[in-house]
Parts: structure tokens; C-alpha cells; sequence
């Protein structure tokens, strides 16, 4: 077993935008174009993680790897560690929790997050890019990361913060992305906890790690991929992607 698992959560009763995962975006379904931006990150074994049936049936239509869940987990990460658990018996150093909405990810994000865990020097690892316009600084869709210092290539910063609602006057914030690196013992330790305070309050569950004091780990990208909450930002990345030809 390869040493590294990329798990994608997958779930079609999402509140903001229900059944999204399967949407089609160059006659491909969205959680598909996820799952092949991580195989060709050639960084470990790629599984999807959905406790919907609709959702094996794409993935296994396209010979993919894909685990059915419970449907009750609170969270995506508590989806992956049924995964790690129980189907790869906690064999892997590393895992990935990857979101299922970011259709146009690219594999080298994917790959810089992973080579940054081999290092051995955070409990877990994100990535982050530059906030484009005063518009993305408001926006409640957008989560922003909040760090001590300025964000370049090659460095991974130590995470202060994370927030939708933007109050702070920081001049190092950023867009965050939706991908997480654990090391085994750091995800087994996290979802051991009780959910945070502010883990409810916000509905970001990267604060229940900083609440109890483990380590987050970002990483720059230049430029993030969109994630998909509406149907409006489906419909832009329908458009971006059609012009790339991906």
C-alpha cells in the first residue's frame, strides 16, 4: 500500500448546492475531475469516500476507487478517517482529505502539499493563495487564512486563523483552499476531539485543530482553484474550464 492516501469526501445533500458532485462540466462529472487532477498528481492511491450510491456508480463507470460511508459523519474529515480506518487499517503515513468541489485543481497542488508532509514538520498541512479583490475579502463563500507573515513559493507558514466574515486587519490574509494533509497520528488525535467552539460557530473544521493546539501548516499557490458552492460558480467554471480545453 503506497504510503500516502488521497481521500475525496463526497456527499449529494450538501445544503448550499445539493447533487453537485455529479454536475457536468465538460460532459464530465465534477467529483471526476477531482479524482483525475489527484491520480495525475502521482502523489499516493486516490479513493472516494460518499455515502451515496449515485456517486459509486460515476466513479466506478470510470474504474475509479471508491469506499461507501456512513451517511451520519459530521464532517468530511470524519469521513476519511472511516476510510483510513477501516478499509486501509491506518496503514498510511500520510492522507489527504481533498474537497470534491474544485473541479479545475491542479496535480501540482496536490503534489506540493504532499512532499511538504514528508517533511515531518506539522501536524497538518493546507494551501492558500493570493485574495484577488476587495469583493473575495467579503465574501462568506471565500474562507481567508490569517498569517504572521507574508506568503511566497516554497514556504509553508505556520496557520494563525481561519474566517468567513472578514474581521480582521491583518495584511497577510489569504484565500485558503479546501485540501488538508494529515500525518496518521495527527488525524487519528483529531477526530478524537470534541467538535471546537469556534469549529461550530464559523463551520470550519480546521479551528478544532488550532483550538487544541495542533499545528497547521500553509503552503502559496498562485492561483486558486474555484470551488463550487452555487450554482452561479458552477457556471464560471464551466466557462473557464471550456476555455482551457481541460
Amino acid at each position: 500500500m503506497n504510503k500516502t492516501a488521497i481521500i475525496i469526501p463526497s456527499r449529494l445533500d450538501a445544503q448550499r448546492f445539493p447533487n453537485k458532485p455529479l454536475k457536468l462540466i465538460n460532459n464530465k462529472e465534477m467529483i471526476m475531475h477531482v479524482y483525475d487532477a489527484a491520480i495525475k498528481s502521482r502523489s499516493g492511491d486516490v479513493y472516494v469516500a460518499t455515502p451515496d450510491q449515485k456517486i459509486i456508480d460515476v466513479v466506478n463507470q470510470y474504474k475509479g476507487k471508491v469506499i461507501k460511508t456512513n451517511g451520519n459523519h459530521f464532517t468530511g474529515t470524519d469521513r476519511i478517517y472511516e476510510v483510513f480506518e477501516k478499509t486501509l487499517k491506518q496503514e498510511p503515513k500520510v492522507i489527504v482529505n481533498l474537497q470534491g468541489d474544485m473541479p479545475n485543481i491542479k496535480p501540482e497542488a496536490i503534489s506540493t502539499l504532499v512532499d511538504y508532509m514528508s517533511t515531518d514538520n506539522c501536524d497538518i498541512s493546507t494551501l492558500a493563495s493570493d485574495l484577488k479583490s476587495p469583493d473575495e475579502l467579503e465574501d462568506p463563500n471565500i474562507v481567508k487564512v490569517e498569517l504572521k507573515e507574508k506568503l511566497s513559493d516554497n514556504i509553508f507558514l505556520r496557520a494563525n486563523d481561519f474566517f468567513r466574515l472578514n474581521t480582521k486587519s491583518s495584511e497577510n490574509l489569504y484565500h485558503h483552499i479546501g485540501i488538508y494533509g494529515f500525518t496518521n497520528k495527527a488525524l487519528v488525535r483529531y477526530v478524537s476531539l470534541k467538535r471546537s467552539k469556534l469549529e461550530i460557530e464559523r463551520r470550519l473544521e480546521q479551528l478544532r485543530a488550532l483550538e487544541n493546539m495542533m499545528s497547521i501548516h500553509v503552503g502559496y499557490v498562485k492561483s486558486p482553484p474555484l470551488s463550487v458552492d452555487t450554482e452561479e460558480d458552477l457556471i464560471e467554471i464551466k466557462k473557464l474550464m471550456e476555455n482551457e480545453k481541460v
